[in-house]
This record gives structure tokens, sequence and C-alpha cells, in this order.
């Protein structure tokens, strides 16, 4: 604990007027625009100190013209994939991107045509199945088991669902809504199967670093060289050290021919340019920002066992398995009997704003999405407003 006082993460911060999506669509989003706003997946953290010094440093100089990617920034990328998850990470398997869902659009758009399928688990972050249809592909849902314990994969029984003209297969790993970590033996499962039906695997780990403690993350491509070979990972300091909107991500792939699609359709879009304030933020981020992080997990932790104490004491009925990564709770209501519409309006009634489940897909209909990535004392004013709600 003793790292975490050495950071602020108690401290409100105004975030309205920002051009904040979380805070200044409320009105857009809720109907009202004084709902506590539990929605959006990034933190009302400030980022890193060493981050926010390096974007001031890039400042200082006058001019902001386009920009190559530095070795630098590919470097640490490998530097910190290897030193947070063990996977040897070659910088040439690089490719920056501006944001990581551009990124999956181009590599959907890379690597299957019009037309065919893309298998997604589901429920899960809604672009992950969006964007195949948005782009003329035809997106097979893949349903995860919801148990006590959280959501599983069920490789075995999503053998069946595939077509042969089934071309990717998305991931999201760590799970988003879920919070699950998925297991070396799932990741296994998973990875013999799209090996059997010659899937290449787009893994969204966007949430890599946000993992607590008794569980580990591994990135699908590191586990064998067969998968590598077939895998593309996305991801993107974002989340990990709340710089989204510096919209600046990458993909790591290992095979010279997929990431010569890749490459291909990222200049078709002419995607190759790097965002400068992003790269800064990246590099100071993967190089300086390890002690931050270790201290965030530990504030998010406090926040996660607080919200669920709170919650299996005065609203028994909502089931919430502890999340093992990311700062979302999947709050299960199917118990209190409302619809999706009544349960929505329930908490906005009760100034609350969150994501309904619905947003991700079949499997999502009578749950709510909560972000706790907030001050611990907003958090136990929203919990205050929710406890009543759903009791």
């Amino acid at each position: 604990m003793g790292a975490a006082l050495t950071y602020d993460f108690d401290t409100p911060i105004d975030r309205s007027h920002t051009h904040s999506v979380k805070y200044d669509r409320r009105q857009a989003k809720f109907g009202r625009a004084d709902v506590l706003p539990l929605w959006v997946a990034d933190m009302d953290f400030a980022a890193p100190e060493c981050v926010r010094q390096a974007l001031a440093a890039r400042t200082a100089h006058p001019i902001y013209g386009y920009t190559v990617t530095p070795r630098a920034a590919v470097e640490a990328i490998a530097d910190w994939q290897l030193a947070r998850h063990g996977w040897q990470v070659e910088p040439d398997w690089v490719l920056i991107g501006p944001g990581l869902l551009p990124l999956l659009a181009v590599c959907i758009e890379a690597l299957s045509r019009p037309g065919e399928a893309v298998a997604v688990p589901t429920p899960v972050y809604n672009p992950l199945f969006e964007g195949p249809e948005r782009l003329g592909r035809r997106v097979i849902r893949l349903p995860l088991l919801q148990g006590p314990d959280g959501q599983r994969m069920d490789a075995d029984a999503w053998e069946g669902a595939l077509t042969p003209d089934t071309r990717l297969l998305l991931l999201c790993s760590p799970h988003n809504p879920g919070g699950r970590v998925w297991r070396r033996d799932e990741l296994e499962r998973l990875g013999a199967l799209c090996l059997r039906h010659e899937l290449i695997v787009l893994s969204d780990e966007i949430h890599a670093d946000l993992v607590y403690p008794g569980h580990r993350h591994l990135p699908l491509a590191s586990l064998t060289p067969e998968l590598a070979a077939r895998s593309v990972t996305l991801n993107s300091p974002g989340k990990t050290f709340n710089i989204a909107g510096l919209n600046t991500a990458y993909a790591i792939v290992p095979d010279p021919g997929l990431r010569e699609r890749v490459l291909a359709a990222m200049q078709a879009h002419w995607f190759e340019g790097a965002n400068l304030m992003g790269i800064a933020a990246l590099t100071a981020a993967y190089r300086q920002g390890a002690p931050w992080l270790a201290a965030l997990l530990d504030y998010l932790a406090g926040n996660r066992d607080l919200a669920l104490a709170v919650l299996a004491e005065r609203a028994p009925r909502v089931v919430c398995p502890p999340p093992e990564s990311t700062y979302l709770l999947w709050l299960d209501c199917r118990a209190l009997g409302m619809s999706d519409a009544e349960l929505r309006l329930r908490l906005i009634d009760a100034g609350l704003g969150l994501s309904p489940g619905t947003q991700f897909g079949p499997g999502g209909s009578g749950f709510m999405r909560l972000n706790y990535a907030l001050p611990r004392a907003v958090l136990r004013a929203a919990l205050e407003r929710l406890v009543p709600a759903l009791s």
C-alpha cells in the first residue's frame, strides 16, 4: 500500500467542458447532464507525471509538423512487452497507427473480404462486432458462458458454429466487459480451434497491463510459433496510462506476410504517420511509468473491493464476480426482474450513467457495466445512489 501514497488518486478533477465524451455527452446519452458518469472506459485520474513532462517538453518546441515514428518508440514497446508479459517482440514487428479501432478496421480489411465471416465471442466490447458489420463482413457470435466466477470460453461448442468462409476470430484479452484474464489452458484450446480452421486472430489486448495480483496476462501470440504466425495483437498505452485521447496505438504482427498485408491496408488509408504527441507520451509511459502503474493497480483494487463489499452487503441480488483485470464491474441484475429499459431508467433516475449490457451484444441483457476508475469518495457517493436503485 505504501507505493500508492506517493501518488494522488483521491483528488477529484473537474472534466466538465473539456470536450470529454464521458462528461460532456451526458445530456445526449442520458437525458440529463448531472448524472455521475460511470460509462466510458477512461479514468478520472491525472496521467502520470512522466507523460505530462514529456508532452510539455515536446510542446516547448514550436513546430508540430509531420512526424516519423522514432525507433525509440518501437523499442520501448518491445521492452515493455518483454518486461510486463514475458513476450519477446522484435521492433520490426510493430506497426504504429492512429488508435486501436482504426487499426482493427484496417486489419479486417487486409485479412478478409466483404461477405466472409468473422467470429467474435460475445458479449464483448461492441466495436469488435460492429466493426466487421460496418465493413460488410458476416459476424458469427460465439456465446461466452456466464457463471458465478465470471465468463468462460467454450471452444468445443464453438467448433460447429464456424463456417468454411470464416477468416478471422476477434478476441478481447483481457475481456471487456467481464474482466476475465484468460488462462493458458483456455487460450490454448482457443488457439487450437483457430489453427484447425486456419483462422487469423485479431487480439485486442488494450487492458493487458491492468491485471490484478494473482492473475497474469498471456499474449495469445506468445504461446506458440504457429499462433504467432496467425496473430495480430492490438494494443495501446491509452487505457493503462489514461491517454486514450492522444490516439496512438500499435499492431504487433510477427508474420512477414500478414505484416505486409496490414501495412498495405494502412498505407491505403494514409495511416503511416505517427501522432507527434502520442509518440512522446507512449515512449515516456513505457520507459518511466511502471511505478505509477503499480500504485494505480493498488488503488483500483481498493475501489473494486469496496464496491463488491457494498453490493454483497446491501444489494445481494446483484451478482458480480470480482474482475481479474480492467476497472469495470459487470453487474448481473437479472434477479431483479426488470427489463433492460427499466433497469437503465432506474439508474438514470438515481443520478447514475452506466453502460447497458445490451450494448455488448448477445448475452448482455440484464447486465450493466460500471467504471470504478474514479476517486474513492466519488465512488462511495455513486454506491450510495446505486444500492437503493438495485435493492
